[in-house]
């Protein structure tokens, strides 16, 4: 089973592709998608959308994992990355793939055994889980593929 994970902004969209064999697990890609700090608010969502479809299509992830927007004292931050979060979500709503939304919290605890590790302890233990040489960067990189593995620890199909 291959899960897309994407950690939302407009200047980089974090993304993680992991395939679940069993109970392995292993990174298949990972990275971000950058817009230019020059483009418009509308040029950064369409370059974002393409950028999910295009590793939807590429892929072929059965589910995808999205982080959920945590309020901070910026509101416009927090409005920009939720435009972000909106058009990931109907990249993969167009796709027909189910869409799961975890909190920053909910994937520290998946991944690390604690809702408040720090940025280097979920990067240390996505690059245990996965088996990685190096520790996962950008932080964007790294926070998605820790979705990832957040809905590919704890997704259990039901039965039809």
């Amino acid at each position: 089973m291959i899960v897309l994970g994407i950690d939302p902004g407009t200047a980089a969209t974090g993304f993680g592709v992991v395939e679940r064999v069993g109970t392995r697990l292993r990174a298949v890609e990972f990275g971000c998608l950058e817009t230019g700090p020059a483009a418009t608010q509308g040029e950064r969502l369409v370059a974002i959308h393409a950028g999910i479809a295009e590793l939807i299509e590429r892929h072929q992830p059965a589910l995808v994992a999205v982080e959920r927007i945590f309020f901070s004292r910026n509101v416009q931050t927090a409005f920009s990355v939720g435009q972000a979060r909106g058009v990931v979500l109907l990249a993969a709503a167009q796709s027909g793939l189910p869409i799961f939304e975890y909190t920053p919290n909910e994937v520290k605890m998946a991944v690390t055994g604690y809702g408040r590790a720090s940025k280097d302890q979920v990067q240390r233990m996505v690059q245990t889980v996965l088996g990685l040489a190096l520790l996962p960067t950008p932080d964007d990189a790294a926070d998605a593929l820790a979705v990832a593995i957040c809905l590919a620890h704890s997704y259990r199909p039901t039965a039809a």
